[in-house]
């Protein structure tokens, strides 16, 4: 069982918000709304895949990566540094 199981619905939901948020923004450029609009709403759609991601990221951390750690050994050196890369990536986005 994945660490979010529990709250996959709300995520599912918060996902299809971004959907019609991407949707929105496709409506913009296709109706040559104002250059400062659109960045405005882009950077909505980047902050709430944000919120999804550091949520997604809590949960596994709180779940997969503690789980291992009680473990201890190579499970838990794994765990953490699996959880260190998905860090980097989120900041480097």
């Amino acid at each position: 069982m994945q660490g979010y199981t529990a709250q996959s619905d709300d995520y599912l939901k918060r996902l299809r918000r971004i959907e019609g948020q991407v949707r929105g923004l496709q409506r913009l450029i296709d109706e040559d709304t104002y250059c400062i609009d659109v960045l405005t709403q882009i950077a909505a759609v980047n902050k709430a895949l944000h919120s999804v991601a550091v949520g997604l990221l809590h949960e596994h951390l709180e779940h997969c990566v503690s789980e291992a750690a009680a473990k201890g050994g190579a499970e838990a050196s794994a765990k953490v540094t699996e959880a260190t890369a998905a860090v980097e990536r989120l900041l480097k986005s």
